[in-house]
């Protein structure tokens, strides 16, 4: 996984004094007190991708990343450690906060920072961790009780090599926000439902791509667009075995390494979702690549119709392919 590496910033002085006065107006005094050991701290821009919309981070079991963040106040003595999402319990040793390196825990799941001192901890808002469960435990097919199947790459010399991980997802993690527009139960397998956990391959540069497609098409209807236009994902990440059901379905698809999604957007504004919004989100597809070359892919585009096969194919394979397909 790529990382941008960031150094902690610290902002001494009127800042700190000013956040902690804000907390004390409407906090528990305990709050206040926790808020004033513990400085405000929150991901550095870089953290959200080219896009500046992805909310989830990616990582392998006990790898040392640069996690960027941006400490306000003082970060001498600082230490950090992992929760669960959605919990507070510390589920790692505290470490000591030196530059940018942090080291994963070791488990897979969902992560949120924890930042420390004197025995006071405040946790990092706005990025989720996920620490993926590796390839290698994949056997016969099987990952932890659950069906993948068989990449081509593992019969075929010279085909694309298989994901390095995947998400574990719980009922729970379906609702984590992903990116602005998108939440981790969008890239579900669509073969096995009811069977928990879930497990999918998603690649971040697809996240940022569909991101500034959204701000592409949000650009053409004005500055504030943005946070009202929604995306429906018809099929994310696709299982090799689920794969092999799909009428039509090409047999080294995308899909199968987290590197596509099928995609509906009402790219007009006109309540539906029609064949000239699939062209429109072409459009901003191809805009997309020329300004950003490193997210070249596939591009789908699928009009008929019906609403439910009005959709657009959009992926990051790093190669130019283009086709058009009816309902």
């Amino acid at each position: 996984m790529v990382w941008i590496a960031a150094g902690v910033v610290a902002v001494v002085g009127a800042f700190q004094f000013i956040e902690a006065a804000s907390d004390a107006n409407d906090k528990p005094v305990g709050t206040y007190l926790a808020r004033a050991v513990v400085p405000l701290a929150e991901p550095s821009a870089s953290a959200f991708g080219l896009s500046g919309e992805v909310k989830l981070a990616f990582a392998m079991p006990a790898q040392e990343i640069s996690y960027p963040l941006d400490v306000h106040g003082d970060p001498s003595a600082l230490h950090y450690a992992w929760v669960r999402n959605g919990d507070s319990a510390l589920v790692t040793a505290a470490q000591p906060l030196n530059g940018d390196k942090v080291s994963v825990p070791a488990k897979a799941g969902f992560y949120r920072l924890a930042l420390l001192k004197s025995g006071q901890q405040r946790q990092v808002e706005g990025l989720t961790l996920a620490v993926l469960v590796p390839f290698e435990e994949k056997e016969r097919g099987i990952l932890r009780g659950y069906r993948i199947g068989t990449y081509l790459a593992e019969r075929v010399r010279g085909k694309t090599p298989p994901p390095e991980g995947f998400l574990e997802i719980t009922p729970p993690d379906v609702d984590i926000p992903i990116t602005r527009h998108l939440k981790v139960g969008d890239f579900l397998n669509h073969d096995q439902p009811g069977v928990w956990p879930s497990y999918a391959a998603v690649n971040p540069k697809l996240l940022d791509k569909l991101e500034l497609v959204i701000a592409e098409i949000a650009r053409w209807h004005g500055a504030n667009a943005v946070a009202n236009i929604e995306i429906d994902v018809h099929s994310g990440f696709r299982a090799p075995a689920h794969n092999r059901t799909i009428r039509r379905a090409a047999r080294d698809s995308q899909h199968q390494y987290g590197d596509a999604a099928d995609v509906a957007i009402d790219a007009n504004g006109d309540g539906k979702i029609t064949a000239i919004d699939s062209r429109m989100v072409g459009l901003a597809v191809e805009i997309v690549e020329l300004k950003h070359p490193d997210l070249v892919g596939g591009l789908g585009i699928y009009t008929s119709g019906h609403s439910s096969t009005n959709y657009v194919h959009i992926d990051v394979r790093g190669r130019r392919a283009r086709w058009r397909g009816g309902g």
